[in-house]
């Protein structure tokens, strides 16, 4: 729920404490939002990961992300982990894996966990979700320190075996834009963790739903519980 920066106050971050609510009916783990927002929020028993890095789709470069929050100053905000966006591929590439590396050696000194958002993102990068590229991408962020590492769903299970099994940290899917049908979104979280994924960290495909506390309890069982794509789908149709 960090897109308020890079998007703007768009459908399901107007009110954030509303949708937070919904969310913790879902039975959400852990919300990402950026130290704004988690001072103004009441995430209840929901682990706060407060997001360090940003940029806005108004900027000359949206994918130079640059550091906007130290992990002093979020745990100060009451954090339990934060993470930090790395586009690799981009110009600024080497600023931000600077920064990753320095926020890494921060969060060893206070014990902080770190989730690192790695993207394969640039003008040498034909596709995101290549799986080669993927895998480097997700293999940088445990190179230098994440102790999980997010990234795009590279389509198959099979693709996505070699991603987890190249990333020595737990590895967790993004969900990418929103306009994907329920089922899609269904079927890229049950293959991820098919592969040895160890979860999803999903913002517009939820927070933008029509139902995001179902959505988010849809996407739990597959997580949590392994159940199929079928049964999450049943189980979002009987709480609508």
């Amino acid at each position: 729920m960090d897109h308020g920066v890079s998007l703007g106050p768009v459908q399901g971050l107007v009110n954030m404490q509303e949708t937070v609510n919904k969310l913790a009916e879902g039975e959400v783990d852990a919300i990402v939002v950026h130290k704004g927002i988690a001072r103004t929020v009441n995430t209840g028993s929901m682990g706060l990961i407060v997001h360090l890095s940003a940029s806005t789709k108004l900027g000359p470069d949206p994918n130079r992300k640059v550091k906007v929050c130290s992990v002093e100053e979020a745990l100060r905000i009451g954090a339990d982990a934060v993470s930090l966006h790395i586009n690799v591929g981009a110009p600024s590439e080497h600023e931000m894996l600077m920064k990753l590396g320095n926020v890494a050696d921060e969060c060893d000194k206070f014990g902080v966990p770190l989730l690192a958002m790695m993207y394969p993102r640039g003008p040498s990068i034909s596709s995101e979700y290549d799986p080669e590229m993927v895998a480097f991408a997700a293999r940088i962020g445990a190179e230098l320190g994440a102790d999980i590492v997010k990234t795009n769903y590279t389509g198959t299970v099979e693709t996505f075996q070699r991603v987890v099994q190249g990333c020595p940290v737990p590895v967790i899917i993004a969900g990418g834009p929103k306009g994907k049908t329920e089922r899609d979104v269904l079927e890229a979280t049950y293959g991820s963790i098919k592969a040895g994924g160890a979860g999803v960290s999903i913002g517009r495909n939820v927070f933008q739903h029509e139902n995001p506390a179902g959505m988010t309890k849809a996407l739990s069982v597959i997580v949590h519980r392994g159940a199929t794509v079928e049964e999450a789908l049943k189980l979002l149709g009987e709480i609508r």
